[in-house]
């Protein structure tokens, strides 16, 4: 635990002018406060906010920081209040406390609900000081460090999803990248352990290998830029092991065939030594094809800089390089951070992100805040491509957005309206998933409204809540002239008047604010006619009316009940699910439309595809339906090469079963005294699930190959 002077002189060596006083008279109150409190590890309560504070020491935050963080748990935990923090600390700190506070509720949280308002406030409170969310992941981050004593292990689950939905996106957004990997692997270690081990024990078994692979690169590279004239100083290190993991999902490829296990780090002097020395690697290793990133003429939306490329480097070792002068290397490290540390008269307020304008635009066109929450993780996920306008406009996007995304991005007036799009000159469909570089035209009309079947291939979360924000509205109108319709039918049958005069009583009673939300609650079936009329005339004996039988009713109700799992087909249209690609929730589909009228449902990477290339209108665009996609449990078939080894099927059928799969079939279908090829059949709800099997596959040391059939 870091000490009183130990603290003061540690913010001293980077702001010789803080404020001594009021860190010490900070450190002193908070450590009487939290006084006999202990945490779950056993530790003394105060432990917790001073290593708060010196996380945010070692990003050389500003004084009022330093001290928020001593007391960020004082009002919360304590008797203390923001009065009283106000009086002793001043209104800066109090302000900056109370932000932390009311965000406290997002730790622990089940439900979905209140994660999602928190969530929220935690972007409003940014907006206005985003030294909230620097103090909000820095207490995470000690959070985090201490996970393991948390009980029951539901909860230790819940918050390590919840870090790696949340709080690491929103350290990687905001620069904060040494955070964001710590986050990632303490989450990744407790969601997914089987996997996090064999990644340790795989660099573990490579490092013995290698002995230290690290120096003898270090002193190839510095020797080769040395001698071109480039003066450099160059780290490496390992990738850690989320980062490990997460790509072999993404790329669908085995841990050996990963280039950048190892990363190395130049830091140059200006810019042109950052192309020089990009030349210089190029001109002397071969380079891996489509690993070549320019993040200096194009920086990410958190101004994070670099140049990245990946090269078969020194003894044939895959390298991941990056360049980049001093400064880049201090932003990358602290991100916003870096704009926060202390600069004598210098003003932090209103500092802003594009992305988190980006994000209260979201709030503006989400209809709630477990909406709001999805689209924002949508968001934050995504890596990025660099699109222009026809003005030379750069519009940074995620990964795989299209057209559409582009012109929600420039404006959602424009988006509303876009009726098609030429990219690179060309007229392309409004779906096409953009690339880098892409020059974008987007063609408007005043008559042109969102159309529902956008949301199918949207991805920007500013997109998705602009188009469902105008479907809402649309079926609100649908609504209202529905429930015009029943009222007046059954005013009429009771021989009563619609008077709209009157509906004072019915707004009152339903909970909403005007005539037509009363109608549209009729409209949507929330409320009933008869409802209404009693409210309207309460004296009013409403007429007998005879009942049709029961037995007419109840079939209605079942076929009402019977909804597809895929959607985009006509009601009661017969489907089954191809054998040849065993499509299931999470994959990109299309149906096929056969000479009995059922639907054949295929990937949209089937081979079988390419047999109705000629016949377009046996095509249908069809999706999941999200509500009921992980309702029931879908065939699944990967297929392995295994060494022949003692206990090597007994580890395959474990690590499946640890992944909560049951297995439906095993077939040999060939072995050799060294390794057998395997198909298995997997019971599994969605893409996702069976991606996460065949990462923790890959990982076995007994697996060589592991494919989806």
């Amino acid at each position: 635990m870091i000490r009183q002077y130990e603290l003061v002189e540690a913010v001293k060596t980077y702001d010789p002018q803080a404020d001594e006083d009021i860190l010490n008279r900070a450190y002193i109150f908070a450590m009487k406060i939290h006084g006999t409190q202990a945490r779950a590890s056993g530790d003394p309560y105060f432990t917790h906010p001073l290593e708060v504070a010196g996380i945010l020491v070692g990003m050389r935050l500003d004084v009022a920081t330093i001290v928020t963080a001593l007391l960020h748990d004082t009002v919360e935990d304590t008797a203390v209040t923001l009065e009283e923090i106000e009086s002793l600390f001043g209104k800066e700190i109090a302000v900056l406390v109370d932000g932390v506070t009311k965000l406290s509720q997002i730790e622990f949280q089940s439900d979905k609900t209140k994660q999602a308002e928190n969530f929220r406030k935690l972007l409003l409170a940014m907006s206005s000081d985003i030294r909230v969310l620097l103090i909000k992941l820095a207490d995470r981050l000690h959070n985090m460090r201490t996970l393991q004593f948390i009980e029951p292990e539901s909860k230790r689950l819940r918050i390590a999803q919840e870090t790696m939905e949340i709080y690491a996106p929103l350290a990687e957004r905001i620069g904060l990248h040494a955070v964001k990997d710590e986050l990632q692997n303490i989450a990744f270690s407790h969601i997914h352990p089987e996997a996090c081990h064999s990644i340790f024990t795989r660099l573990k078994f490579l490092r013995e290998q290698g002995i230290n692979l690290l120096t003898p690169i270090i002193q190839e590279l510095h020797q080769i830029l040395e001698e071109n004239g480039i003066k450099v100083f160059i780290s490496g290190r390992e990738k850690h092991p989320y980062s490990i993991w997460r790509k072999m999902q993404q790329k669908n490829i085995p841990f050996e065939h990963l280039s950048d296990i190892m990363a190395f780090r130049i830091i140059v002097e200006t810019i042109p030594d950052c192309y020089r020395a990009l030349g210089v690697i190029h001109s002397t290793y071969p380079v891996v094809p489509g690993r070549f990133k320019d993040y200096i003429s194009t920086p990410k939306q958190n101004n994070y800089r670099s140049i990245h490329t990946s090269v078969i480097g020194p003894n044939q070792h895959r390298i991941e390089i990056q360049i980049r002068t001093k400064e880049m290397d201090e932003i990358a490290e602290l991100g916003v951070a870096a704009h926060w540390q202390y600069k004598q008269g210098v003003s932090h307020e209103g500092h802003q992100y594009r992305w988190l304008r980006s994000l209260l635009d979201i709030l503006e066109h989400a209809e709630g805040p477990e909406e709001f929450l999805e689209h924002t993780k949508l968001e934050m996920f995504q890596d990025q491509v660099f699109c222009f306008t026809p003005k030379g406009d750069l519009i940074p996007l995620p990964n795989g957005a299209t057209a559409i995304d582009f012109a929600y991005a420039v404006h959602s007036n424009i988006g509303d309206h876009c009726t098609s799009v030429r990219i690179n000159g060309r007229m392309m469909p409004l779906r096409t998933v953009l690339e880098n570089g892409d020059q974008v035209e987007i063609i408007t009309s005043k008559t042109q409204h969102p159309s529902p079947t956008w949301e199918r291939f949207v991805i920007t979360g500013k997109a998705r809540a602009c188009i469902r924000k105008f479907v809402r509205q649309q079926m609100y109108q649908e609504f209202v002239e529905t429930g015009k319709t029943l009222a007046k039918k059954a005013l009429d049958h009771e021989h009563l008047e619609l008077k709209e005069k009157k509906f004072n009583k019915a707004m009152e009673a339903f909970g909403v604010k005007t005539v037509d939300d009363v109608y549209a609650y009729l409209g949507e079936g929330l409320k009933t006619p008869t409802e209404l009329i009693r409210i309207l005339y309460p004296d009013h004996k409403a007429t007998t009316r005879v009942r049709k039988p029961q037995e007419k009713t109840e079939p209605l109700r079942k076929k009402q009940e019977e909804v597809h799992v895929i959607t985009g087909l006509l009601p009661g249209m017969p489907i089954h699910l191809a054998g040849c690609c065993h499509p299931i929730p999470g994959d990109l589909i299309v149906g096929i439309v056969n000479t009995g009228k059922d639907v054949t449902i295929h990937t949209s990477g089937c081979k079988t595809l390419e047999r109705f290339m000629n016949s377009p209108k046996r095509w249908v665009d069809v999706n999941w339906n999200e509500e009921l996609q992980n309702r029931k449990q879908h065939s699944a078939r990967i297929a392995l090469v295994v060494d022949h080894h003692l206990g090597s099927m007994a580890d395959i059928t474990t690590l499946i079963a640890r992944q909560n799969t049951p297995i439906l079939d095993v077939k040999f279908n060939n072995k050799t005294p060294e390794f057998y090829e395997i198909s298995i059949e997997l019971d599994v709800n969605n893409l996702e699930q069976l991606k996460n099997i065949i990462a923790v596959l890959r990982m076995s040391p007994y697996v060589i190959s592991v494919e989806r059939k």
